[in-house]
């Protein structure tokens, strides 16, 4: 599908194209953000709900994140194939289809649907994180990281909002005779679905199409004795994957069971959603400071220092009261920036990394590792919950965060 790359460079400015591309990105960002939080909100506590047991609470976001695994293959197989569009579009209408598969699993009391449904709902998570790599396609190298940012904290309206409406959805749920619990995903359904609409109708022209077709026809400018984009790149596909596996693995971790972990000492809904829209607004609230860190220090230093907040993060969850939301708040803000740190350089390190012929595919396949280091976070926090308590799964995870640090160190010596 190239009917709407052009056929030379200058006949869509590459400027206008990826000023083009980050608003159409930027308000599919917004709404998959509230698909995107639903699930964080009440997923762990749904599974909850219907399994009586606190062991398997973490099962819904190790479900859902092995989903995300599956879709980031299939988006990013699509994307190389036939754009950003149709690949991106696809992913956030499967989120939608199992936002509805939640509803109904949860109206019949049917575990099995449940779970299906919610690996079929990681797929929104998925196309949310693959979106930013859509935000880079048309950047220059020195504004990659400050583009994959702007895309990233769009999602922070509808990530803020969502959890807020936990209450509220919930409610309205009852009212219609759906558990209240399964509230929240008539939202993240109608928000998934809205976003699909919106890149499927104006992400026009393709950025990843388009990147090609002007990497294919440089300026008359170029130097014809220049080495080749992709013989300049530096190798980091391992260094910048490390870091957002590692990160990924810590977040979902101290993310899933924090719900759980302040239900289980008396907190209601509304603090616990307050918490969580909390954390994802540190997620991606902070991506433009972020983006510019690396863009000036580079992608490594700010990968280490994730690390460190990570740290901070998992000691502050470990020894906060349990009755002290503005603690549980506070650790689960370091944790979304430590986060966000990691993930905005380890992006920026693979984009800068592989070349536009096989970037999408690559790009997923870098995915996966991050959906499956989610999924193992998620169905491990639970069982450690179960076993040796909150506390310890907080402090460890901190620590294992500090694995980043001689990453970085490693790969800046390397460069």
């Amino acid at each position: 599908m190239t009917t709407n790359v052009p056929v030379r460079a200058d006949d869509v400015p590459r400027v206008e194209a990826q000023r083009r591309s980050l608003l159409v990105l930027v308000i599919a960002q917004v709404l998959s953000g509230v698909g995107l939080a639903a699930g964080v909100t009440v997923g762990a506590l749904l599974a909850q709900d219907m399994l009586g047991s606190t062991g398997l609470a973490g099962l819904p976001s190790a479900v859902g994140t092995a989903g995300s695994a599956l879709a980031a293959v299939a988006v990013g197989r699509l994307s190389q194939a036939r754009g950003r569009r149709p690949g991106l579009a696809l992913g956030y209408l499967a989120g939608a289809v199992g936002s509805g598969g939640v509803i109904v699993a949860a109206v019949a009391g049917h575990p099995v649907l449940l779970f299906l449904s919610l690996f079929l709902y990681g797929a929104g998570t998925a196309t949310n994180l693959q979106a930013r790599y859509a935000g880079a396609d048309l950047a220059a190298p020195a504004r990659r990281a400050g583009a994959v940012s702007t895309v990233l904290v769009a999602t922070t309206l509808g990530g803020v909002a969502g959890p807020n409406l936990a209450a509220p959805t919930g409610s309205l749920a009852a009212v219609l005779g759906i558990p209240y619990l399964a509230g929240p995903f008539l939202l993240a359904g109608v928000a998934y679905a809205l976003a699909a609409v919106v890149l499927a109708v104006w992400l026009r022209p393709d950025p990843l199409l388009l990147a090609r077709a002007l990497e294919a026809d440089p300026p008359p400018t170029a130097d014809p004795t220049a080495a080749p984009a992709a013989a300049r790149r530096r190798p980091g596909v391992p260094a910048g994957a490390l870091v957002m596996v590692l990160t990924q693995v810590v977040m979902v971790a101290i993310m899933t069971m924090t719900p759980v972990h302040m239900h289980d000492s008396g907190s209601g809904a509304a603090a616990s959603g307050l918490v969580i829209a909390i954390h994802i607004g540190a997620m991606y609230l902070p991506s433009p400071l972020t983006g510019r860190l690396v863009d000036r220090h580079g992608p490594l230093a700010v990968a280490a220092a994730s690390g460190l907040v990570l740290l901070a993060a998992g000691t502050l969850a470990a020894v906060a009261p349990d009755d002290s939301v503005a603690a549980y708040a506070v650790a689960l803000a370091l944790l979304g920036l430590g986060w966000n740190l990691g993930l905005v350089t380890g992006t920026a390190i693979i984009t800068d990394a592989v070349p536009l012929t096989t970037r999408a595919r690559t790009q997923g396949w870098v995915d996966v590792s991050i959906a499956i280091a989610g999924a193992a976070g998620g169905m491990a926090s639970g069982l450690v919950v179960a076993v040796a308590g909150y506390p310890l799964l907080a402090v460890g995870g901190g620590v294992l965060a500090l694995a980043i640090v001689p990453v970085a160190v490693k790969a800046a010596r390397d460069r």
